[in-house]
């Protein structure tokens, strides 16, 4: 029953986190992005410390259930360990390893010591939800794509038009590449052996593992009953179980509930702490500590390296926009920078396109992290979507009068290169774009006009830049504010309507 429950849980929340980042027609209302913020490291960069004690709290009850049920990551390696076994040749059979504990206690104090640095690249790179979110986003959400242009194909045929067609491209092709490695890689690791990633490479496994080893209820072994036949072993995917010495590593075991079906003996229980002659007590390797906390001062010159990468990667190089454009809500891109995992839920629920992975625009430690970019499309103006779905609140809430008066940008306008002036035509399409009325045309030379900018006024919303048709550099485009700051807000009069009962004259 206890593996029913788990598998039900596990599916519903699975499948309602993946359909809610691949859903660009918004059949799910925005309020399922709550699923999101139930999320441990999400929850925890954005202060929810509620929903924080309470994972804390369940897993000091029954286990490591987050890493089972709630984290997409882990069911998505237990839907890959699935496929496994059913297309196995022969019966697969997993085996009992020993903890690697050093690598487990030295990839969370990089990834620590990469959080208070202020490189998010890197702890974006292992933090579960975040790399299942580029896995979606990247490689996922664009089949579900082609599966919807396909089934509008088929429908217009027949003039039905409840399906339409959408475009389908690569985002960036540097987080794509990191999407496809991380899907291959911990696809791999689940294929061959079961939830290794979970207990050898994800922090938030690692701080769970180590709370749930004192957590109240737990899978026992009674010694008295166990034959030491194994098939509990052969059936666990964190291969935490040693049938031999009649011990479960706590720290690996994800509460999957596999091993309760298998044994004959009924010698498994997931019951409330027994007596210390039923289960040998844990041994703490001090000597692994040490190594823990050499290897923290060891990587403390991480930051040191990674700049000077950066600088290498950066010379030479001429960014077209002197500033990126960070999203609505970030309040500047160091805020961004501290808070933003890259889980890439914002890039997928935008409405207009507009928002795309960096690759080196905010610098290698920025990398990933969202975007605003208008050559496909520019910001609505009273779009507040990506502000609303943020999980770390890396993007605060905003309302529409909020967003009204949010500059991300201000508007930069190339005169010498505007076709009014280089061919003689009359144009205004910016001005026309323009929501704030930032860009004004104003009288030119023989009847044509010129635009003609107010940098207070502007949002930064990028209608301008997206319709210039000055090609390949705009005439008009939109500089980013390193801080976001508050537009002037135009407040026009009211015209009283004048009622005339006679004829006027």
């Amino acid at each position: 029953m206890l593996k029913k429950i788990r598998l039900i849980v596990s599916i519903v929340l699975f499948t309602l986190i993946t359909f809610y980042f691949v859903d660009f027609a918004q059949l799910l209302p925005n309020g399922f992005h709550a699923l999101e913020h139930i999320q441990f490291v999400p929850a925890l960069l954005a202060g929810m410390w509620g929903i924080l004690i309470f994972l804390i709290l369940l897993t000091l009850l029954v286990g490591r259930i987050y890493c089972s049920s709630i984290c997409p990551m882990g069911v998505f390696q237990d839907i890959v360990a699935w496929f496994s076994k059913r297309t196995a040749r022969k019966k697969k059979k997993y085996t009992y390893s020993k903890a690697k504990n050093i690598l487990r206690w030295s990839v969370l104090g990089l990834v620590v010591i990469a959080f208070f640095s202020g490189y998010m690249v890197l702890f974006g790179l292992v933090e579960p939800y975040s790399a299942y979110g580029r896995i979606v986003v990247h490689l996922f959400k664009p089949l579900y794509l082609a599966g919807n242009n396909l089934l509008a194909a088929i429908f217009t045929n027949f003039d039905n038009y409840t399906f339409y067609k959408v475009d389908i491209g690569i985002l960036a092709v540097s987080s794509f590449i990191i999407a496809l490695v991380a899907f291959l890689t911990i696809g791999f690791l689940a294929w061959k052996y079961g939830r290794t990633y979970c207990n050898t490479v994800c922090p938030v496994g690692t701080i769970l593992g180590f709370v749930s080893k004192y957590s109240l209820f737990k899978v026992r072994i009674d010694a008295e009953k166990c034959n030491r036949c194994g098939l509990c072993t052969m059936s666990c995917k964190a291969s935490c179980i040693d049938n031999k010495e009649q011990e479960i590593d706590y720290s690996r075991c994800v509460d999957c509930f596999n091993c309760l079906g298998t044994c004959n003996c009924d010698a498994l229980k997931f019951a409330p702490r027994v007596k210390k002659n039923t289960v040998k007590a844990e041994q703490v390797d001090e000597s692994k500590r040490k190594f823990f906390l050499a290897g923290m001062a060891a990587i403390a010159s991480a930051p040191t390296i990674l700049a000077q990468e950066k600088t290498k990667l950066l010379n030479g190089n001429v960014l077209t926009r002197q500033t990126p454009i960070s999203p609505p809500g970030s309040q500047s891109a160091e805020h961004l920078l501290k808070h933003c995992t890259s889980c890439h839920l914002c890039v997928s629920k935008c409405t207009s396109n507009v928002l795309k992975p960096a690759f080196m625009e905010y610098g290698l430690e920025g990398m990933m992290q969202p975007m605003m970019y208008f050559e496909k499309g520019f910001c609505n103006y009273d779009c507040i979507v990506c502000t609303q779905v943020c999980p770390n609140h890396a993007l605060k809430s905003l309302t529409k009068e909020e967003k009204h008066k949010t500059q991300t940008g201000h508007v930069v306008f190339d005169r010498d290169i505007c076709i009014v002036i280089t061919e003689g035509t009359n144009c205004g399409a910016c001005s026309e774009h323009c929501p704030t009325q930032a860009v004004k045309m104003e009288p030119y030379i023989d009847g044509l006009t010129i635009p003609t900018i107010n940098t207070d006024i502007c949002v930064g919303c990028g209608g301008c830049e997206f319709i210039c048709p000055v090609r390949p550099h705009r005439a008009i485009f939109v500089e980013g504010n390193k801080v976001h700051k508050e537009a002037l807000v135009i407040v026009t009069e009211e015209k009283e309507d004048i009622e005339i009962d006679d004829f006027g004259f």
